[in-house]
């Protein structure tokens, strides 16, 4: 009989009251299977109904070490401290149960009859209109729910869909089914399911609040203020509301807008130590970096053990930090109570702390440690790359391309900045952004957001869809798209006739990009391996490059974008421009007039003092493009030689390919 078998054989046995029974067969589970989470979560059941409330509680305190943000074992520790008549302790338990699922109506029943006892009447009503709601709420919905709530996705998919095909439209039904597509990041289907919600119930808030969460993290910062400005005309007191607002400002580049919001905000919660997190990141933005640095401590002062805040500061690559904030960081970082992501946050900045002491033997120790906490909880797999990029060599031939001459949409607007992160690129696009006739942005994310599309829904990575969608799309699609793109990105930009997109791992796409805006100009900013992949390895980004947290990952993206680059200019002879980061240091002028040529800018000596350009930089080089060109980081890589070995082998020829001229 199959584990799932005999779980299902234990719920029937309690169901029937059969707790002697199934606490033995519960019991023998659990000594094979001491993590499994239904396991242990039935024998505490048992063990409490046959009155063993010591024994339940030591098999819930096991299964809390596996399985933390596991909401039916607060619940039933709840029921332990009911059975102890220890009111206090119920009510936490019970309180963290509902906190992770509110989809527990027991819970709710007990800690309404909890507050009773106790005297609490305002909080007891609360409980008791959260009863009501649960009774009002499908029953499969609720079910679903705290299946969500748990963790389960696939049966909370299979159970709300099988609900919405025999009813129909079920406002609920049909926001918890975006919830779940949201947690699969299928943000589109997140995004239509939210917009059917709210055409069918309009005063719905929880939903066009969701909405406005889909839509920025789908980079739709404009629609997604407009959705939150909606709300605040409603509620404006309402914290979440306000806080979301100011960070779709931040992603719209109204940073001067969000300081202020994320300043209101901490006149009313001053302990929010995200907030202060968030503040910092605008300042630093704007290259406020002593303000920055007061809000990052301010987020520490709130949450000492918060390593993003740290991490923070070590990311403006021009912060020392003092010997202080070193022992807090390796006082945290000892503490079994700090989280992963904490860990490896705090481990990344003692990183950067050690190397700027010039103790390299600690601070390799320390990177090597954040890049195996990140790369633990990351899914990345390097061959669906690899395969990806086989792909677009075997579609995008040079007869494909000529066979679509004349698709897209024939603006010249956008410049493109690709390659590796790390490469030079923020460098590049600060000098050509210091031209009066282009505007900086950002980096963009409408380009992976088309190719996602493309991709479809229920990607099958294995053997996608895109790139070979290419071939069968018509050529004016290619130029709606680019339509679409142009119309899309109008908010980032300023009046200058052209502006910069630089997004780096959009060298994987140069085909597509290519077929939307034939007359577009495309930079390949280019950093040699050793010293590009090593200031990958030392950084810890806010999201995505999850291909840069091991030596063998990055090494083989790095050879992977060489031979995709090498492709692009057989098939598309002349159409990237090369700048080698190494080059731009040695000869910064002549690389200039190089670049603006290219791109047919006339020339500019602003170009040649983008230092002193005033603008919003939001990579990890925003405080180093505003300084003078240095040579510093060339060879950095080199004090970590002695553990670098792996790295040189497995880059292999990409040591000298990387120069080669094609």
């Amino acid at each position: 009989m199959s584990v799932e078998q005999q779980v299902a054989q234990l719920r029937q046995l309690q169901k029937g009251g059969q707790h002697p029974q199934a606490l033995q067969l519960a019991l023998g589970l659990a000594r094979e299977l001491p993590e499994n989470r239904d396991v242990m979560y039935l024998l505490a059941r048992s063990q409490r109904h046959l009155g063993q409330v010591d024994d339940a509680l030591q098999t819930l305190l096991v299964l809390e070490q596996h399985h933390p943000a596991f909401s039916r074992l607060h619940e039933e520790r709840g029921h332990c401290h009911v059975v102890r008549r220890d009111a206090t302790q119920a009510i936490d338990a019970l309180l963290r149960a509902v906190n992770i699922n509110p989809a527990l109506p027991s819970s709710w029943n007990l800690l309404e009859g909890l507050y009773r006892m106790t005297g609490d009447h305002a909080n007891a009503q609360l409980a008791a209109d959260h009863v009501a709601t649960l009774k009002h709420l499908a029953p499969e919905v609720v079910h679903a729910t705290s299946l969500f709530s748990d963790g389960e996705l696939v049966q909370a998919e299979l159970a709300i869909r099988g609900h919405l095909q025999r009813v129909g439209d079920d406002v609920e039904g049909m926001r918890l089914l975006a919830r779940v597509a949201v947690a699969r990041d299928v943000l589109d289907d997140a995004d239509l399911l939210l917009e059917a919600v709210l055409h069918l119930a309009p005063d719905h808030h929880a939903a066009r609040f969701d909405y406005a969460k889909v839509l920025f993290e789908r980079h739709r910062y404009k629609e997604a203020c407009a959705q939150m400005e909606q709300l605040l005309a409603i509620d404006p007191d309402h914290l979440d509301y306000r806080a979301l607002h100011a960070s779709a400002n931040v992603g719209l580049g109204e940073h001067d807008r969000a300081i202020g919001l994320y300043r209101e905000l901490l006149q009313i919660v001053p302990e929010a130590a995200d907030l202060h997190l968030s503040l910092a990141h605008s300042l630093k933005t704007q290259g406020r970096q002593a303000e920055a640095i007061d809000a990052y401590r301010a987020a520490i002062a709130a949450r000492p053990d918060f390593g993003d805040a740290y991490w923070s500061m070590a990311n403006l690559k021009t912060y020392r930090f003092t010997d202080g904030e070193i022992d807090g960081m390796l006082a945290q970082v000892a503490m079994p109570s700090t989280s992963l992501v904490d860990g490896y946050h705090l481990n990344f900045a003692l990183g950067k702390a050690f190397e700027d002491r010039g103790d390299f033997a600690a601070s390799w120790q320390h990177y090597a440690t954040g890049n195996a906490l990140k790369r633990s909880e990351s899914r990345y797999r390097p061959e669906i790359i690899e395969t990806n990029t086989c792909r677009q060599i075997e579609v995008c031939t040079r007869e494909f391309f000529a066979e679509r001459s004349g698709a897209g949409d024939l603006s010249a607007d956008p410049i493109f900045i690709v390659g590796l992160p790390r490469s030079g690129s923020t460098l590049l696009e600060q000098i050509l952004a210091s031209h009066p006739l282009v505007d900086g942005t950002q980096e963009l994310a409408d380009i992976p957001r088309i190719v996602l599309e493309l991709q479809g829904r229920e990607p099958d990575l294995d053997d996608p869809r895109y790139p070979g969608i290419l071939a069968q799309m018509p050529m004016e699609q290619f130029r709606s798209i680019g339509e679409a793109y142009l119309r899309d990105t109008r908010s980032y930009r300023g009046a200058a006739p052209y502006f910069i997109d630089k997004m780096p791992n959009n060298f994987r796409h140069l085909g597509l990009t290519h077929l939307m805006f034939p007359n577009a100009k495309i930079i390949d900013a280019r950093r040699e391996p050793m010293a590009c992949c090593f200031s990958n390895l030392k950084q810890l980004f806010a999201t995505g490059q999850e291909f840069t947290y091991s030596i063998e990952d990055i090494a083989r993206y790095y050879r992977t974008y060489l031979d995709v680059m090498e492709h692009w200019d057989r098939v598309l002879p002349g159409r990237v421009l090369r700048v080698h980061h190494e080059d731009v240091v040695d000869d910064l002028e002549g690389n200039v007039r190089r670049i603006l040529d290219f791109c047919g800018l006339p020339f500019d000596p602003a170009c040649l003092a983008f230092h002193e350009t005033r603008r919003s930089v939001r990579t990890a080089s925003s405080e180093q493009v505003r300084q003078p060109i240095f040579r510093d980081g060339i060879d950095q890589w080199t004090h970590y030689a002695p553990y670098l070995a792996p790295l040189r082998e497995q880059l292999g020829d990409a040591l000298e390919r990387y120069r080669a001229i094609r």
